[in-house]
Order: structure tokens, then sequence, then C-alpha cells
């Protein structure tokens, strides 16, 4: 059996798909001019449309993480620290902030998880 036969620990899984993440996109081919080219800019009431989905898709992830275990929670602050640009890379701050906000929605969901009464 050689190396690549295999299977990959979940912490090697985790990294390989977050080594993709040079930049905001995530993706391995620079296609954003064309995405550009091909759609169409959006309007107001796209963006007020994407904004209500974003916050709504927070406050689920908070209620799942609240629910979760704590090696849950604690993945997700590791993938939080991880996501921050490669020591030769330029520190982007969308990505600081995005690294900032995972943090802050694990805060969130440990501060509903310690609210709530324990179930029988």
């Amino acid at each position: 059996m050689s190396n690549s036969d295999l299977p990959l620990d979940t912490s090697d899984l985790r990294l390989d798909a977050l080594s993709r993440w040079d930049n905001e996109g995530g993706t391995k081919l620079d296609v954003s001019q064309e995405m550009q080219a091909d759609s169409p800019e959006m309007t107001n009431a796209e963006l007020v449309l994407l904004r209500v989905r974003v916050i709504s898709l927070e406050n689920l992830l908070i209620a799942v993480l609240a629910e979760g275990s704590d090696q849950q929670r604690e993945t997700a602050r590791e993938i939080a620290e991880i996501i921050s640009p490669r020591a030769d890379a330029t520190q982007h701050s969308l990505t600081i902030r995005a690294a900032q906000h995972m943090t802050d929605i694990v805060d969130r969901a440990d501060h509903i998880r310690a609210r709530q009464t324990p179930r029988p």
C-alpha cells in the first residue's frame, strides 16, 4: 500500500482544503475577470437579500455550534487561526477580519450554550 492509498487524517484534509484559500475567493484558478464579464452588477434589493441570508446563516450556525460538541467549537477556532495568509503573503484585511468574525461566531455560540438550561 503506497502513501497515496492511505486515508488522510481529517486534520490533513482540513489543512489541504484551507491551503487553497490564499485569497478571499479560495479558487485555484483566476476566474474573477470571467465572472465579472458574465454577471451583471447586483441591485440594491439583491444586496439586501444577500445580507439577510448571511445573517440568517450566521444565526443558524451559532445555534448549531451552541448545541454541538466542544470538539466542533474548538475545530472552528482552529480553522479561524489557519486561514491567516501564508508567511510570505501579504496580510489581507478581509482574511484577518474573516478569522476574527469566525472566532466571534464561536464566542456567541458559547454564550448561548452557557445560557441554556440543562436538559433532563
